[in-house]
Protein backbone atom coordinates (compact mmCIF):
# COMPACT_ATOMS: atom_id res chain seq x y z
CA UNK A 1 0.00 0.00 0.00
CA UNK A 2 1.38 3.69 -0.19
CA UNK A 3 0.16 5.13 2.94
CA UNK A 4 -0.77 4.86 6.47
CA UNK A 5 -4.54 5.11 5.49
CA UNK A 6 -4.19 2.71 2.93
CA UNK A 7 -1.82 0.21 5.19
CA UNK A 8 -5.09 0.79 7.55
CA UNK A 9 -7.53 -0.12 5.08
CA UNK A 10 -5.52 -2.92 4.05
CA UNK A 11 -5.29 -4.41 7.87
CA UNK A 12 -9.26 -3.90 8.05
CA UNK A 13 -10.00 -5.40 4.97
CA UNK A 14 -7.73 -8.71 6.25
CA UNK A 15 -9.66 -8.87 9.60
CA UNK A 16 -13.34 -8.11 8.64
CA UNK A 17 -16.47 -8.68 6.69
CA UNK A 18 -17.25 -5.56 5.08
CA UNK A 19 -20.26 -5.16 3.10
CA UNK A 20 -19.66 -1.90 0.77
CA UNK A 21 -16.82 0.56 0.87
CA UNK A 22 -17.67 4.41 -0.15
CA UNK A 23 -14.35 5.99 -1.18
CA UNK A 24 -13.37 9.54 -2.31
CA UNK A 25 -11.32 9.59 -5.61
CA UNK A 26 -8.62 12.44 -4.03
CA UNK A 27 -6.95 11.01 -1.05
CA UNK A 28 -3.44 11.54 0.11
CA UNK A 29 -1.22 8.37 -1.25
CA UNK A 30 -3.38 6.49 -2.46
CA UNK A 31 -6.43 7.87 -4.57
CA UNK A 32 -9.84 6.16 -4.91
CA UNK A 33 -8.80 4.83 -8.00
CA UNK A 34 -6.02 3.22 -6.99
CA UNK A 35 -7.88 1.66 -4.06
CA UNK A 36 -10.35 0.68 -6.21
CA UNK A 37 -8.12 -1.43 -8.45
CA UNK A 38 -6.58 -2.90 -5.72
CA UNK A 39 -9.63 -4.23 -4.14
CA UNK A 40 -11.15 -5.64 -7.69
CA UNK A 41 -8.12 -7.22 -7.90
CA UNK A 42 -7.45 -8.95 -5.03
CA UNK A 43 -9.48 -11.80 -4.79
CA UNK A 44 -9.68 -11.90 -0.92
CA UNK A 45 -11.94 -8.46 -1.86
CA UNK A 46 -13.55 -8.59 -5.34
CA UNK A 47 -16.66 -9.27 -4.25
CA UNK A 48 -16.94 -5.90 -2.37
CA UNK A 49 -19.00 -3.49 -4.14
CA UNK A 50 -17.01 0.61 -4.03
CA UNK A 51 -18.80 3.54 -4.81
CA UNK A 52 -16.93 6.02 -5.74
CA UNK A 53 -17.25 10.23 -4.83
CA UNK A 54 -15.40 12.45 -6.99
CA UNK A 55 -15.72 16.27 -7.93
CA UNK A 56 -14.42 15.31 -11.33
CA UNK A 57 -17.13 15.83 -14.03
CA UNK A 58 -15.88 14.05 -16.73
CA UNK A 59 -16.82 11.43 -19.00
CA UNK A 60 -12.98 10.60 -18.83
CA UNK A 61 -13.04 10.48 -14.99
CA UNK A 62 -16.32 8.45 -15.05
CA UNK A 63 -15.07 5.72 -17.85
CA UNK A 64 -11.65 5.51 -15.48
CA UNK A 65 -14.17 4.84 -12.76
CA UNK A 66 -15.73 2.24 -14.24
CA UNK A 67 -12.63 0.40 -16.03
CA UNK A 68 -11.21 0.07 -12.37
CA UNK A 69 -14.22 -1.98 -11.06
CA UNK A 70 -16.57 0.40 -9.03
CA UNK A 71 -20.12 -0.61 -8.70
CA UNK A 72 -21.19 3.29 -8.69
CA UNK A 73 -19.85 6.33 -9.22
CA UNK A 74 -20.90 9.83 -8.07
CA UNK A 75 -20.23 12.98 -8.66
CA UNK A 76 -20.08 16.20 -6.05
CA UNK A 77 -21.72 17.57 -4.17
CA UNK A 78 -24.77 14.88 -4.27
CA UNK A 79 -27.33 14.38 -1.68
CA UNK A 80 -27.47 12.38 0.88
CA UNK A 81 -30.56 10.66 -0.51
CA UNK A 82 -28.98 9.80 -3.31
CA UNK A 83 -26.02 8.22 -1.43
CA UNK A 84 -28.22 6.21 0.70
CA UNK A 85 -30.10 4.85 -2.44
CA UNK A 86 -26.91 4.11 -4.19
CA UNK A 87 -26.20 1.72 -1.29
CA UNK A 88 -29.26 0.76 -0.77
CA UNK A 89 -29.80 -0.69 -4.56
CA UNK A 90 -26.95 -2.60 -4.30
CA UNK A 91 -26.89 -4.48 -1.24
CA UNK A 92 -30.12 -4.86 -2.18
CA UNK A 93 -29.61 -6.14 -5.73
CA UNK A 94 -27.02 -8.32 -3.86
CA UNK A 95 -29.43 -10.02 -1.80
CA UNK A 96 -31.87 -11.07 -4.21
CA UNK A 97 -29.23 -12.70 -6.50
CA UNK A 98 -27.77 -14.60 -3.13
CA UNK A 99 -31.63 -15.71 -2.57
CA UNK A 100 -32.19 -16.96 -6.12
CA UNK A 101 -29.24 -19.29 -6.22
CA UNK A 102 -30.01 -20.13 -2.92
CA UNK A 103 -33.90 -21.09 -3.55
CA UNK A 104 -33.52 -22.40 -7.36
CA UNK A 105 -31.75 -25.97 -7.54
CA UNK A 106 -30.72 -25.05 -11.28
CA UNK A 107 -29.46 -21.65 -10.51
CA UNK A 108 -25.86 -22.11 -11.85
CA UNK A 109 -22.80 -20.82 -8.68
CA UNK A 110 -21.64 -17.72 -11.14
CA UNK A 111 -25.09 -16.11 -10.49
CA UNK A 112 -23.56 -14.03 -8.17
CA UNK A 113 -20.60 -13.04 -9.56
CA UNK A 114 -19.87 -9.41 -9.97
CA UNK A 115 -16.18 -9.61 -11.32
CA UNK A 116 -13.52 -11.93 -13.22
CA UNK A 117 -11.27 -12.65 -9.97
CA UNK A 118 -14.84 -13.63 -8.28
CA UNK A 119 -15.75 -16.27 -11.23
CA UNK A 120 -12.50 -17.62 -10.90
CA UNK A 121 -12.72 -18.60 -7.31
CA UNK A 122 -16.06 -19.90 -7.61
CA UNK A 123 -15.06 -21.93 -10.72
CA UNK A 124 -11.88 -23.02 -8.55
CA UNK A 125 -14.32 -23.63 -5.33
CA UNK A 126 -16.98 -25.80 -7.57
CA UNK A 127 -14.60 -27.56 -9.52
CA UNK A 128 -13.00 -28.64 -6.16
CA UNK A 129 -16.26 -29.68 -4.38
CA UNK A 130 -17.08 -31.83 -7.21
CA UNK A 131 -13.99 -33.74 -7.37
CA UNK A 132 -14.72 -34.17 -3.57
CA UNK A 133 -18.42 -34.87 -3.50
CA UNK A 134 -18.41 -37.96 -2.47
CA UNK A 135 -16.90 -37.44 0.59
CA UNK A 136 -19.19 -36.72 3.35
CA UNK A 137 -16.31 -34.66 5.54
CA UNK A 138 -14.79 -32.63 3.01
CA UNK A 139 -11.72 -31.30 4.91
CA UNK A 140 -11.93 -26.92 4.96
CA UNK A 141 -8.77 -26.52 5.58
CA UNK A 142 -7.15 -28.42 2.72
CA UNK A 143 -10.10 -26.76 0.81
CA UNK A 144 -8.55 -23.37 1.64
CA UNK A 145 -5.28 -24.13 1.06
CA UNK A 146 -5.96 -25.37 -2.66
CA UNK A 147 -7.14 -21.88 -2.85
CA UNK A 148 -4.42 -20.46 -1.86
CA UNK A 149 -6.08 -18.39 1.22
CA UNK A 150 -5.96 -18.84 4.78
CA UNK A 151 -8.62 -20.77 6.94
CA UNK A 152 -9.87 -17.49 7.94
CA UNK A 153 -9.46 -15.34 4.46
CA UNK A 154 -12.09 -18.15 3.14
CA UNK A 155 -14.36 -18.08 5.15
CA UNK A 156 -14.73 -13.99 5.23
CA UNK A 157 -14.90 -14.65 1.24
CA UNK A 158 -17.65 -17.08 1.55
CA UNK A 159 -19.70 -15.38 3.82
CA UNK A 160 -19.59 -11.80 2.07
CA UNK A 161 -20.15 -13.65 -1.48
CA UNK A 162 -22.69 -16.03 -0.57
CA UNK A 163 -23.95 -15.05 3.20
CA UNK A 164 -22.92 -18.96 3.63
CA UNK A 165 -20.75 -20.21 5.70
CA UNK A 166 -18.46 -22.68 3.63
CA UNK A 167 -19.92 -25.74 5.17
CA UNK A 168 -23.61 -23.88 4.39
CA UNK A 169 -22.13 -23.72 0.95
CA UNK A 170 -20.98 -27.02 0.35
CA UNK A 171 -24.16 -28.64 1.58
CA UNK A 172 -26.09 -26.10 -1.13
CA UNK A 173 -24.22 -27.34 -3.61
CA UNK A 174 -24.49 -31.03 -2.67
CA UNK A 175 -28.28 -30.65 -2.95
CA UNK A 176 -27.96 -28.62 -6.25
CA UNK A 177 -26.02 -31.82 -7.21
CA UNK A 178 -28.90 -34.01 -5.78
CA UNK A 179 -31.42 -32.20 -7.69
CA UNK A 180 -29.89 -32.31 -11.03
CA UNK A 181 -29.54 -35.87 -10.64
CA UNK A 182 -33.00 -36.38 -10.14
CA UNK A 183 -34.00 -34.38 -13.17
CA UNK A 184 -31.77 -36.83 -15.31
CA UNK A 185 -34.13 -39.57 -13.39
CA UNK A 186 -31.29 -42.33 -13.84
CA UNK A 187 -30.20 -43.11 -10.38
CA UNK A 188 -32.44 -43.80 -7.19
CA UNK A 189 -32.88 -41.30 -4.26
CA UNK A 190 -30.21 -43.76 -2.43
CA UNK A 191 -27.83 -43.70 -5.11
CA UNK A 192 -28.20 -40.34 -5.32
CA UNK A 193 -27.30 -39.82 -1.97
CA UNK A 194 -23.69 -41.94 -2.25
CA UNK A 195 -23.09 -39.55 -4.73
CA UNK A 196 -23.55 -36.43 -3.00
CA UNK A 197 -21.78 -37.03 0.00
CA UNK A 198 -24.94 -37.91 2.36
CA UNK A 199 -24.11 -40.67 4.69
CA UNK A 200 -27.56 -40.35 6.34
CA UNK A 201 -31.20 -40.53 4.86
CA UNK A 202 -32.54 -38.24 7.57
CA UNK A 203 -30.24 -35.55 7.29
CA UNK A 204 -30.48 -35.57 3.71
CA UNK A 205 -33.97 -35.28 3.79
CA UNK A 206 -34.48 -32.72 6.07
CA UNK A 207 -31.44 -30.42 4.47
CA UNK A 208 -33.14 -30.86 1.31
CA UNK A 209 -36.86 -29.96 2.25
CA UNK A 210 -35.35 -27.11 4.05
CA UNK A 211 -33.68 -25.55 1.24
CA UNK A 212 -36.50 -26.27 -1.48
CA UNK A 213 -39.30 -26.60 0.72
CA UNK A 214 -40.99 -30.30 -0.30
CA UNK A 215 -38.92 -33.91 0.04
CA UNK A 216 -36.35 -35.11 -2.02
CA UNK A 217 -39.21 -37.96 -2.96
CA UNK A 218 -41.94 -35.23 -3.46
CA UNK A 219 -39.01 -33.55 -5.51
CA UNK A 220 -38.45 -36.17 -7.29
CA UNK A 221 -41.92 -37.01 -8.45
CA UNK A 222 -42.54 -33.45 -9.16
CA UNK A 223 -40.41 -33.66 -12.10
CA UNK A 224 -40.99 -37.28 -13.22
CA UNK A 225 -44.79 -35.39 -13.00
CA UNK A 226 -43.55 -32.77 -15.23
CA UNK A 227 -41.66 -35.42 -18.10
CA UNK A 228 -45.03 -37.36 -18.10
CA UNK A 229 -47.38 -33.65 -19.03
CA UNK A 230 -44.97 -32.73 -22.29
Amino acid sequence: MYSARGRKAQQILDTEIIHLIISDVMMPGMDGFALCQLIKSNVAYSHIPIILLTSKNTHHAHIEGLQVGADAYIQKPFSVDLLLSQIQNLLRNRIKIKDHFANDPFAHVQVPVRSKKDELFLNELEAYIEANMKDPNIDFDALAEHLFMSRATFYRKITALMSLSPKEFVDMTRFKKAAALMAENKLSLAEIMKQTGFSSELNFSRGFEAQYKMSPEAYYASLQEGENSR
